[in-house]
């Protein structure tokens, strides 16, 4: 027996995700983003820190466009090579060398990206034309709420009672952590664990 089932839940709901699992649950609206992208020159690049949503997005656009190609550039290890399929989604795009880069924008979109540091300037001097977002740009409380409560839904046991993200948890987890999606679902990691430990109701004491 799952040890959240007196949560009527099967698992955690913020522990770790497939690739596939974060693109299916991934809050985010593609339309006019897939509409740019049928243009074979364009390129649309998800800029901000760590833990902001890039990623998610990046997942979420492969989940609607047949194939994709996707390219994960690691921090440390052997680089990937880059080939000339499209659409290119590129995850970690600042980590490119410059002949990775010059030879990517070269060739061409669609692509789409996630970075750190903003690539317009060799964008445009590649003649591309690209759309940047700014994942800083801190969720509203209720998009919030509803990328956290479907974590919970998709762990969900059966049609019972789950446990429910308040607005009022939403407010004061951004109050806490601001933007940074990934450190609010670490936090919730981390008071489901302490409900399963001391088995409390939701939400657990703080």
């Amino acid at each position: 027996m799952s040890p959240y089932h007196f949560l009527n839940l099967w698992r955690n709901p913020f522990g770790e995700l497939t690739r596939e699992e974060r693109g299916e649950l991934a809050v985010v609206e593609l339309g006019d983003w897939i509409e740019f992208l049928a243009d074979k020159r364009s390129v649309l690049q998800f800029i901000g820190p760590c833990g902001h949503g890039k990623t998610t997005h990046l997942l979420a656009i492969e989940g609607v466009l047949p194939g994709a190609d996707y390219v994960y550039f690691p921090e440390d290890g052997p680089m990937p090579s880059v080939g000339d399929g499209r659409p290119m989604i590129i995850d970690e795009a600042q980590r490119m060398s410059r002949r990775q880069t010059r030879l990517v924008f070269k060739r061409g979109g669609p692509l789409v990206l996630s970075t750190h540091v903003d690539l317009s300037k060799k964008i445009i001097r590649a003649g591309l034309d690209f759309q940047t977002v700014d994942v800083t740009v801190q969720a509203s409380a209720c998009q919030l709420g509803r990328i956290l409560n479907r974590r919970i839904h998709a762990s969900r046991l059966s049609d019972n009672a789950i446990p429910c993200i308040t607005e009022a948890d939403v407010i004061r987890l951004q109050h806490q952590f601001g933007g940074n999606i990934r450190a609010i679902e670490q936090c919730l990691y981390d008071q489901f664990q302490r409900c399963t430990w001391e088995q409390t109701v939701w939400p657990p004491a703080t």
